[in-house]
Formats: structure tokens, sequence, C-alpha cells
């Protein structure tokens, strides 16, 4: 057998050179992962490109990641189909007399649409068209309006159920279902503290405040929005009692979104159908193809061991849990301000695995930090996709509103370092199961 043509050090500077020289010309991330690999088949006599595509190729062939079309859906169908505009009533009857009301309802509305979702961007693209101008009407500030919501956005791929879970859990073959239990409490603390940082800027700026709900009206709109509200549990309950696999909860929620569009709320007609499957093919088109140029760019740094070129130096440091897991959350918040999340769990995470194994991290808060670190760049430029959808959909320029999106993103911050601290955080849900069950 001959050896590899390429070192390690040269194989990873032609990856990350051309990749990263791609981006900086502005190719879409999933094609320049897949041009940054051709240099290396065509080098290595043992490669031809027939080994791009079938890499490529290999890694939808996955049962797990059907899941990922499905979610999609489910958003789909619950907005064509009234479902989402249910939440909105009872999220308003809830908390519409806090500080800042429609964007207290802005926040709490993407903790309900993230148990049933799974897609942050679909959040932002549904919750856009629905708050932003209603916000700018009301005395919100522009750029105010535009950071809330895509900010809280993100909780889509914490909260469970969370396509990166999926991805996560098929890639670094960790429990989908204990993943999905972790991802709640520290979901629910950054959501709480966005809905305080809406109060503080309330608070500062006068916004306004809608008048308390009453028990009546927050009693029937709690009913109608029960069947809805009951999404989250059938996935997730589920999933980790072992009723079905992820992709098969998936494809449960969207016979149960579409029952209750048609069925239920009789909302949905074929018009609707139509544009939400068309709309479905579109964004699982982008997401599973990144998916496939990660996973041949990703083969090709496995291939040549480059993550454990990269890692040499750093197992030296001799860092504990604690130290292993602010470096693991910098590495992917720097990471996720140039990389779509999925393409970043594959190739990044794949790197990181070893370092948190030789550090005692458990795996399943390794991918938490992982999940929420990725989180942000889904707001931080250059990539930064919710931002940009929520800046298009408002029809402003990034600059405008970054001020306003770092400072919502400071709390949330404090709530990953707790993360990381207090291990106990995500932790405590999956470790009420016997070990196993999940």
């Amino acid at each position: 057998m001959t050896s590899a043509a390429l070192s390690p050090g040269m194989a990873g500077l032609i990856l990350f050179g051309i990749f990263f020289t791609l981006m900086f010309l502005r190719v879409p991330v999933a094609f320049a992962l897949g041009l940054a690999c051709v240099p290396i088949f065509a080098i290595e006599d043992r490669f031809d490109l027939q080994n791009l595509i079938q890499e490529t190729f290999n890694a939808y062939n996955s049962f797990i990641l059907l899941a990922v079309p499905f979610f999609l859906l489910t958003a789909n169908l619950m907005n064509v189909g009234g479902i989402t505009d249910r939440l909105v009533r009872f999220s308003r009857a809830l908390v519409g007399h806090f500080p800042g009301g429609l964007a207290q309802v802005n926040v709490v509305l993407s903790i309900f649409f993230a148990g049933v979702s799974g897609s942050s961007t679909a959040d932002a693209a549904s919750q856009g068209k629905i708050f932003i101008e209603a916000q700018v009407k009301e005395g919100y500030d522009v750029s105010f309006s535009v950071a809330i919501t895509a900010v809280s956005a993100v909780l889509a791929v914490i909260i469970p159920p969370s396509i990166l879970m999926i991805v996560w859990g098929g890639v670094l073959t960790v429990s989908i279902g204990a993943l999905m239990l972790a991802g709640i409490i520290p979901g629910l603390l950054i959501g709480l503290a966005q809905m305080a940082t809406v109060h503080a800027y309330a608070k500062r700026r006068g916004y306004p405040t809608y008048t308390r709900a009453t028990l009546r009206e927050l009693f029937a709109s709690a009913m109608v929005s029960v069947p809805a509200l009951l999404t989250p549990f059938i996935i997730i309950g589920g999933k980790v009692f072992g009723w079905f696999t992820a992709t098969e909860s998936a494809c449960i929620a969207v016979l149960y979104a579409g029952a209750l569009s048609i069925i239920v709320y009789r909302e949905m007609n074929l018009k609707g159908l139509y544009e939400a499957l068309l709309d479905t093919g579109k964004l699982s088109a982008v997401a599973l193809f990144c998916v496939g140029t990660a996973s041949a760019f990703g083969w090709l740094l496995a291939y040549y061991q480059i993550p454990k070129a990269l890692l040499e130096g750093v197992s030296t440091w001799g860092m504990g849990i604690t130290a292993t897991g602010f470096f693991i959350a910098a590495v992917f918040l720097v990471v996720g301000c140039f990389l779509d999340a999925i393409p970043a769990i594959i190739i990044v995470g794949t790197i990181l695995q070893p370092l948190a194994q030789s550090a005692g991290m458990d795996p399943v808060h390794f991918a938490i930090v992982g999940i929420v670190a990725l989180a942000f760049g889904l707001v931080t430029p250059p990539y930064g996709l919710c931002l940009m959808i929520s800046c298009a959909v408002a029809k402003v320029r990034i600059g405008d509103v970054l001020k306003d999106v770092l400072i919502m993103l400071v709390p949330m911050f404090l709530v990953l370092a707790a993360i990381i601290l207090f291990p106990s955080l995500p932790l405590f849900l999956p470790r009420l199961f016997p070990p196993g069950t999940l």
C-alpha cells in the first residue's frame, strides 16, 4: 500500500486555504466545501473525483437525516394551518402585560415554536413577517425589533426537537433522546434571559405594554392552543420512551400538524399545502446539500488525521473539564460566524470530540455546549443566517441592527458560561432516566 502523496499539514493547508478563499469570494458554503476537496482528489493517485461524489452521497444514506425535511415541513404546516396564530394569541394572553408586551410575545412564541419546528431559519422567516412590522407600528425601534426577532429564533435549535441535535446524534453517535432532554433547561434559561433583556429595553425606552388578560381570556386562548402545545410532548416523549425513532417522531409531527391544520383548525387548503411542501423542499435541499459536501470534507480530514495534528498542541495544555468546555465553546463561537451549523458539527465536532473525551467531558454536555455556541453564529456576521433573514424582511442593513444584537447576546453568553461551569444544568433531565434507557 503506497503512502499518501500529501502530508496532514499540506492537505489541511489546501483544504482550509481554498475553503476560506472561496468564502471570501462569497461562494455559498456548501459549494465552497465541495470545491475545496477537488484538488485533493486530483492530487492523490489513490483517489479520483468519483470518490468525492461517493462520499457526498454516502452522507445522504442516513435514516436519521430524514428527520430534517419532516421537521421543516411541520413548521411550515403550522404557519399555513393557523397553529402559529393561536400560539401568538396564547403568548399575548400569557406575557402581553409584561414591559415590552409584543416583544415578550415574540420571545415566548419562539419558545413554543422551537418545541415543534427544530429550525431557526423557519422561525426567523415566519416570525419576522409577523412581528417586525407590528412592533415598529407600536413604537418599537426598527433595530430592536429586528434584533429580538433574530436572536429569539436561535431557540429553535436549542429547545428540542432540534435539527442540530438530530445531526449531532447521527454523526457523533450520541443518544438523540438524551440530547433532546438536555436541551430543555438551557433553552428555557436563554429564553428567560431574552425576556429579561426585553424588560430592560422596555423600561429604558418606554415601549408599550398590553393590558393584563383576564383569567377567562387566558383560559380560552390556552384551550385552543393545547392541541398545538402537545406536539413537543408527543415528539420528545415518544423518542425518550422508545416508542419511535427520531425520524419516526418527525413523521408523526407532520401528520399531527397536518391533522390540526385540516381537521381541527380547518385553515389549510390545497394551495397552502402546496406552498408548505415547496418551501420545505427548498430549505431541505440547502440543508442536506451542506451535509453532503461537509461529509466529504470531513472524510478527508479524517483520512489525513488532520484533527489529531491540530489537537496535538492543545492536548499538552492539560485542561480540565471546565477549561476544555470554554475552549470548545470559543472554537464553535468563532466557527459559527463563518460556517453553517450543520457542516460545523460534521467537521469541527469530529475534530473536538477526542479532546472532550480526553478531558472526561460527558458526550451530552459536550454536544449541548457545541450546539448552544453554534446557535449564536446564526445571528453574528458574516454568516448570521437568522440575522440576514430578519434584516431582509425589515429591509434594513445588518450594520444598523448589530449593536442591539450584541447587547442581547451578552446575557445569553452568561447562560452559556453557566452551562459550562455547571454540567448538571443540561444533564439533570437525562440523568433522571436509568442508564441505557435513552
